[in-house]
């Protein structure tokens, strides 16, 4: 589990994660990151969180956005809220690197999902996108099916396919989780500010959609 300070990076999505609070701290119950992306990086792909509510608020540079389909760029000072179930995918859609605080509720296996994820591409195990091959991203996709999953290609044939390739990936070696990415130290450990507990926030509640 991660400690405020505890950073995590990204080498093939160009994403560089500083917590604010992590796992240990809140029991699993809330995960926040201060996230660096640098120009051209995104996350994984556009997917969906079926129980996990993100909150993402720009603090620096443009952040572009898609939102159920709806397409659109976001500046500093703007906060959105992604509710579990909604299609979503945001990528750095500016020339400088963006610096965005994303809050996740709950955190726990979204970060084991994170860890295993960011591993996997430090060790040279994904492609240009950050995405493993097809019977790592089997196993994968069902150990944590209750994170997240990807919206192409469809569930229903990614149900199909995964059950099939399933059996041969754990026959070759892969896993849907790996321990030794979970229990990886982080890249460094920095000072953070401490972060505000709830009394002291002031519309921590706002969230809006993003404006062109």
């Amino acid at each position: 589990m991660s400690k405020a300070g505890d950073v995590f990076e990204n080498p093939v999505t160009g994403e560089r994660g500083v917590e604010r609070v992590g796992t240990e701290e809140s029991s699993g119950e809330l995960l926040v990151s201060d996230l660096y992306v640098r120009p051209g990086g995104a996350v994984v792909g556009e997917h969906i969180h079926p129980v996990i509510h993100e909150s993402f608020t720009i603090v620096h540079g443009r952040v572009g956005f898609r939102l159920d389909g709806r397409e659109s760029v976001a500046g500093p000072g703007k906060r959105l809220h992604v509710p579990p179930g909604m299609v979503h995918d945001w990528w750095n859609a500016g020339e400088e690197e963006a610096h965005v605080v994303v809050e996740i509720r709950p955190g726990a296996r979204f970060e084991e999902a994170i860890r295993n994820s960011f591993g996997l591409a430090q060790d040279g195990k994904t492609n240009a996108k950050g995405m493993p091959n097809l019977l790592q991203a089997a196993l994968f996709a069902r150990a944590f099916e209750d994170v997240l999953y990807f919206t192409k290609p469809s569930r229903a044939v990614q149900k199909i396919l995964f059950a099939v390739l399933a059996p041969i990936a754990r026959l070759l070696g892969y896993k849907g989780s790996y321990q030794e990415y979970l229990k990886r130290e982080p890249s460094e450990v920095v000072e953070v500010e401490p972060w505000p507990t709830p009394e002291q926030e002031s519309g921590s509640s706002f969230s809006e959609q993003p404006q062109q």
